[in-house]
């Protein structure tokens, strides 16, 4: 009997060896689309800036990229918070057992996360959290840098807007109509533990 326990105590460190290995790496990918939005971001505003032959219509681009780069980290944020839980049951449940705690049924918990991989966040939360930490601000850089641009035309803002066969007013439109939502998101969620 005692070596089933030591067995399965093993096997249990290295479950949790192997998720914390995860939960690192989940860390890192999160880290590396955070990074691929700023520096794109940061490349197409000073492009947009720096030349006045530049179009406006660069920031736009600039802002798709960063859609796409929130979309991808919130899948992976989704992924980092799946491990993280099951990294705090182990933490909270077999080692505060070793430790003299009392583990209130973790290994059922645990068992039923490895059975049902089930993310303990949605997908709006998971937005609401990387926009609000992240994106949100990279976008607002993005717009004010579209604003600067649109100012330096000399035209007027709405009558500098335009695109191609789309008025100034409907550009200008459209794009707060893109914002706004994202801003709306950002605020919508507040998850307990951000961290």
């Amino acid at each position: 009997m005692e070596i089933a326990e030591r067995d399965a105590a093993n096997a249990v460190i290295h479950l949790y060896r192997g998720e914390l290995g995860r939960m690192t790496l989940y860390r890192v990918r999160l880290d590396t689309t955070t990074n691929w939005a700023v520096g794109t971001s940061a490349a197409i505003v000073s492009f947009g800036l720096g030349s006045q032959q530049a179009p406006h219509v660069v920031f736009g681009l600039a802002a798709l990229l960063n859609f796409v780069f929130l979309t991808m980290e919130i899948r992976r944020f989704r992924y980092y918070e799946m491990i993280r839980q099951r990294v705090r049951i182990l933490e909270n449940g077999f080692y505060g057992d070793v430790l003299g705690g009392a583990g209130e049924a973790w290994e059922a918990r645990m068992l039923a996360t490895l059975k049902n991989p089930e993310t303990p966040i949605s997908f709006l939360q998971a937005a609401s959290v990387r926009l609000r930490r992240n994106y949100i601000w990279l976008m607002l850089a993005i717009y004010l840098g579209w604003i600067v641009k649109l100012s330096l035309v000399g035209e007027g803002l709405v009558e500098a807007a335009r695109m191609g066969g789309l008025s100034g007013s409907l550009v200008l439109g459209l794009s707060a109509a893109l914002f706004v939502p994202l801003a709306a998101v950002a605020l919508m969620y507040r998850p307990r533990e951000e961290g």
